[in-house]
């Protein structure tokens, strides 16, 4: 029972028999009960089209968004939360964007994170997550990279799989959005084309990781591919999903404008038409004329009715208290994901040491510069947005941090340029608060948000970084923000940057423990952070077309030759370290049947010491060279990674899980996705 007093599974929860054979048996008696009318009825969100619309456009799933309750039948209906910071619903816990949270390169933290909002959800009466965006980050541009987790297929489905396990403790949990869906201003009516290779190898096999690890549904994308809108694509529905993985997922569209057409849906392998029934208002017609057969709603039928009942044998009701919901635990999660996810992107000395981290012995007044200091600045205002009831602003968190170590604090927000020059040149050290906002990137809506136009900052912005840096050489910059950025105009002028991302409501009091040394910068960024002449993939907010190909982020730089700014993978720290020659601990045989094509499984492992005497944390990653897609030369690609903290002076054997596929013969691993960080492992055949 949850706060709104509703077992979002009932009246399944009591019914639903254990044995799985029994579970078909009951869900086959129950589509065989539906009428015609409650066939088309299950298919559809339940609430009014025009009022539910506007009462969206005032708080965006407020509370669970109900579809396809029966009451006659006992069927609980599908009860809606969106994400992937955190439940949309009510006051709850808001994480670091995902983006944030896959530079951790830890999936048993994203595990945990998932089985938190699981349990949110939960309490307040969704049972289902559809927070599992793992979209490709083909270009930094793009809106919405804050809701994925970087550019790689690898990264995507190993940290969407481990969203899937932990929310489906709980929950059912939906992928989203299936599929290329990665310009945001031209969402609704781009052709995304790509070659069936380079959808195989590149742009889907993350989605059937997540498939395989659990997951119950799958949004589509409202955008068209080769031709074909994905909430009407055959090809993709029934050919991809249905045949050749075999997923028996149910397909729900993307909010309103995801089915264009109800005949053509349902006869792609559409199954739920969400938030309100529009399109689907057609069915009973269409049925009716023998337009569609009653034998495909029953399919759909089948499968919401299946997803449901596998959600009401989950869960741990002991947990299910309304005090759980933004509560001390999972603040102190949201608190150790953004401690965690920070990268540390620059660190040179001032006085002989970095300038990090901020030792108060010799840093006795630290400025604070910029707007964003004191803004609330959790990431997108669409339908990701998450509302709880406390953010810790950067400021905050420095103030608190600063009060700690007995450093005074002065902050001005940067408009008046000579007075910012003035309170840096009065300082020890200064912090500048710079990057984007709800405003500058995410879901495009009106005026806000959308796909960026440019990867710089704004020219008043870069113009305040170097009047404050030129005062002050002790100059921080703390960037947020969902991907990269061009921080050429800038970079050689200041002595130290920390990527923070979109760090959550905790993420204040996060930035300011990294900044004093109180933990250690672990995270890698997952995008390629480009030079300011680097050359990446064709990229246009407006268009009716666009061709998808197979190079894009770090096996684009390879393939032509470039050096990014920052490569995938990279990331500093306080801490340094010594690595032993990597040795092969283990072989496995696989089938090849998965959506990496694993023919061998590769354990290897590391000895990692800590030469220095600060805690640090060191991500170990393995690249494969592997042929994918259109593209027919071997590029080294993503296959395995560990993330592991190293004590001062400790030595920790990181073990590396690799997957290979057939003709690989060497393994290169390293701190990040540039070859010439890289040791190179040969297998014996």
């Amino acid at each position: 029972m949850g706060s709104t007093g509703v077992d979002p599974f009932a009246p399944f929860t009591d019914r639903v028999p254990r044995d799985p054979s029994d579970l078909e048996a009951f869900v086959d008696d129950l589509v065989a009960q539906l009428t015609d009318a409650e066939l088309c009825r299950v298919m559809s969100g339940d609430g009014p089209l025009i009022r539910g619309t506007r009462e969206m456009s005032q708080r965006y799933n407020g509370e669970p968004i109900v579809a396809g309750r029966l009451d006659r039948l006992g069927i609980p209906g599908i009860r809606f939360t969106d994400g992937p910071r955190g439940v949309v619903v009510g006051h709850s816990t808001a994480f670091p964007s995902s983006t944030a949270r896959a530079a951790t390169f830890d999936t048993s933290l994203e595990e945990r994170i998932g089985d938190a909002i699981g349990v949110e959800g939960r309490i307040q009466g969704a049972n289902l997550f559809a927070g599992v965006c793992i979209n490709l980050l083909r270009h930094p541009a793009w809106g919405r990279a804050q809701e994925t987790y970087g550019e790689d297929p690898f990264l995507l489905g190993e940290f969407g799989a481990a969203l899937v396990r932990g929310t489906t403790r709980h929950l059912i949990a939906c992928v989203k959005h299936f599929a290329l869906n990665s310009i945001e201003n031209s969402r609704f009516w781009v052709d995304v084309r790509a070659t069936p290779e380079d959808l195989r190898d590149l742009y889907l096999p993350h989605f059937r990781r997540c498939l395989d690890a659990g997951a119950d549904s799958v949004m589509s994308a409202y955008n068209q591919l080769n031709g074909e809108p994905c909430g009407h694509n055959a090809s993709l529905l029934e050919g991809t999903l249905r045949r050749e993985w075999g997923s028996d997922a149910f397909v729900m569209s993307d909010f309103t404008w995801g089915i264009r057409n109800g005949r053509r849906a349902v006869l792609g392998g559409m199954d739920l038409e969400m938030p309100f029934r529009w399109r689907f208002r057609s069915l009973p017609r269409l049925l009716r004329r023998r337009a569609v057969s009653r034998e495909r709603l029953r399919a759909s039928a089948r499968r919401l009715l299946l997803a449901q009942a596998r959600g009401a044998l989950r869960g741990e009701p002991e947990r299910y208290r309304p005090e759980v919901v933004a509560g001390p635990e999972h603040r102190a999660l949201a608190r150790e994901a953004a401690t965690r996810s920070l990268v540390l992107l620059r660190n040179e000395p001032v006085a002989d040491d970095p300038v990090l981290p901020l030792d108060p012995t010799r840093v006795r007044r630290l400025g604070v510069i910029g707007e964003l200091a004191t803004t609330e600045n959790l990431g997108d205002h669409g339908s990701s947005q998450v509302h709880p009831t406390e953010v810790v602003t950067l400021l905050q968190g420095l103030t608190a941090a600063a009060a700690r170590h007995g450093v005074e604090l002065a902050y001005l927000d940067g408009t008046d340029r000579p007075r910012a020059r003035a309170l840096a040149a009065g300082c020890d050290a200064v912090v500048v608060a710079a990057g984007s906002t709800w405003r500058d990137e995410g879901e495009w809506i009106l005026n806000a948000g959308g796909d960026r136009s440019t990867l710089r900052l704004t020219t008043d912005t870069e113009e305040l970084i170097c009047t404050v840096a030129d005062a002050n050489p002790a100059t921080v910059v703390v960037l947020n923000g969902g991907s990269a950025f061009d921080v050429d105009p800038w970079l050689d002028c200041v002595a130290a940057v920390i990527m923070a991302w979109y760090p959550g409501m905790e993420g204040g009091h996060a930035v300011a423990d990294v900044l004093f040394g109180d933990a250690p910068p672990g995270g890698r960024v997952t995008c390629t952070w480009p030079a300011a002449d680097t050359t990446l993939p064709t990229f246009r907010r407006f268009t009716r077309r666009i061709d998808y190909g197979p190079l894009f982020g770090y096996r684009m730089m390879e393939a032509t030759g470039q050096r990014a700014r920052f490569p995938f993978g990279f990331g500093l720290g306080y801490a340094t370290f010594e690595w032993s020659a990597p040795r092969v601990v283990s072989t496995v045989e696989a089938t090849g049947d998965d959506a990496w094509n694993t023919s061998r499984v590769v354990t290897l492992s590391v000895d990692v010491t800590n030469t220095s005497s600060v805690d640090g944390v060191e991500v170990v990653q393995a690249y494969v060279p592997l042929t994918l897609g259109s593209h027919r030369r071997p590029l080294l690609t993503l296959r395995g990674f560990t993330s592991a903290e190293v004590p001062p002076g400790a030595t920790v054997a990181i073990e590396v899980v690799v997957h290979l596929s057939d003709g690989v013969g060497r393994i290169h691993l390293g701190r990040s996705a540039d070859p010439e960080d890289h040791v190179v492992v040969r297998l014996e055949e």
